[in-house]
């Protein structure tokens, strides 16, 4: 698990290993935190199945207020069981599920505003976006958006475990190009349509979530799909995100203790109706308590488009620009200041400025929603 620089680096072994330890450090983290923006995102389009069906009976002025913590609750409960399933990572059914509920709530999500666009009959909402009360607010928005955008593609941090499971030939290295190109290709089509024509739909009054901040409100059991589409796909996604975090811990846990029988013995266990299965402590354990502390710090911070912010500030230029970067300076044997270097060391230092202020803006957001 992580990103492993190449060994032939002329750098000293020791800092090529050190890098090898702070990018899997912060692939774990992050694939931890784009967890806990599950729990959040599930609750969120649970809740907002119960509102949308409140709004139809009681008319859109009704006073339709739900909480969070129940839903996220039974969504860690959920994953608790999902969590112990014996080669879970090895069901490529659940790929397919989760890639046809992504298309299916993406085209809704987009149709959608796109009809809003032509009842309306024109397009709301300007060029300089959503007003402030002042500039420094204004400036606050800005950098909340640029961490929002950076997480648009969390995919970078499993990308190497997706590529890890393909055979060859062809090379997993060739496939997984065309793969992602047509996946980043995909995906930006999906969030420019679902964002601009949000936008031009509702104008300054665009929720975070166009199927869940009730810029909809009919044909509800349209709402109710799609948002049902995106809880099935994040029951599957947050154990697609989890299960390399389980591989790494215990892995380290094994080579550690090699003679512990807490760590390395299965237990049989047979339950009425269902087939006999064989559990491990460590497992048992160290999954219930990872599902338990993203389901604890979701409840703590609801807030989705803050946390989506921070968590995409944060991981974005490490694991999507600098060390990628490294590593293509060593295999490719980029000479210092050469046109390319430059270049390159340059589009590095800007994306890390673009990360420090989505950084910034998005705690200051976190901050605000959490305490103003």
């Amino acid at each position: 698990m992580g990103i492993i620089l190449p060994m032939s680096s002329p750098l000293p072994a020791a800092s090529s290993r050190k890098r090898t330890w702070m990018c899997a450090l912060l692939q774990n983290l992050s694939l931890y935190g784009t967890d806990i923006a599950y729990v959040i995102t599930t609750s969120t389009s649970m809740r907002a199945i119960q509102k949308s069906n409140c709004y139809h009976r009681e008319g859109h002025k009704a006073a339709c207020s739900y909480g969070d913590t129940t839903y996220m609750l039974l969504f860690g409960g959920v994953q608790v069981v999902m969590s112990q399933i014996p080669d879970f990572h090895n069901m490529e059914w659940l790929s397919v599920v989760a890639a046809i509920m992504s298309f299916t709530y993406s085209f809704i999500g987009f149709g959608l505003g796109f009809a809003q666009v032509i009842e309306n009959g024109r397009i709301q909402g300007s060029i300089t976006g959503v007003p402030a009360d002042s500039v420094a607010d204004k400036l606050w928005l800005v950098f909340q958006a640029l961490g929002d955008i950076a997480f648009a593609y969390p995919y970078s941090i499993i990308l190497l475990e997706i590529q890890d499971t393909l055979k060859s030939p062809p090379p997993e290295n060739k496939t997984m190009k065309t793969a992602s190109m047509i996946a980043i290709f995909v995906t930006t089509f999906f969030y420019l349509c679902c964002g601009c024509f949000g936008y031009a739909a509702f104008g300054n009054n665009t929720p975070g979530n166009l199927l869940t901040g009730f810029g909809f409100y009919e044909p509800y059991w349209l709402i109710d799909f799609a948002n049902a589409c995106i809880v099935l796909h994040l029951v599957g996604g947050y154990q697609i995100f989890s299960q390399p975090v389980f591989a790494f811990v215990e892995r380290w846990f094994t080579n550690k203790f090699p003679s512990s029988g807490f760590v390395n013995n299965f237990y049989t266990i047979k339950l009425p109706l269902l087939p006999s299965f064989q559990m491990n402590p460590l497992k048992i354990c160290f999954r219930t308590a990872y599902v338990a502390s993203t389901t604890v710090i979701a409840m703590i911070f609801p807030y989705f488009n803050q946390v989506l912010g921070v968590l995409g500030a944060l991981n974005f230029w490490p694991l999507a620009i600098y060390f990628p970067v490294e590593m293509y300076f060593v295999q490719k044997k980029i000479q210092p200041w050469t046109r390319k270097w430059v270049v390159l060391r340059s589009f590095s230092f800007f994306c890390l400025l673009v990360s420090i202020v989505g950084l910034i803006g998005s705690i200051e957001g976190l901050i605000s929603a959490k305490f103003g």
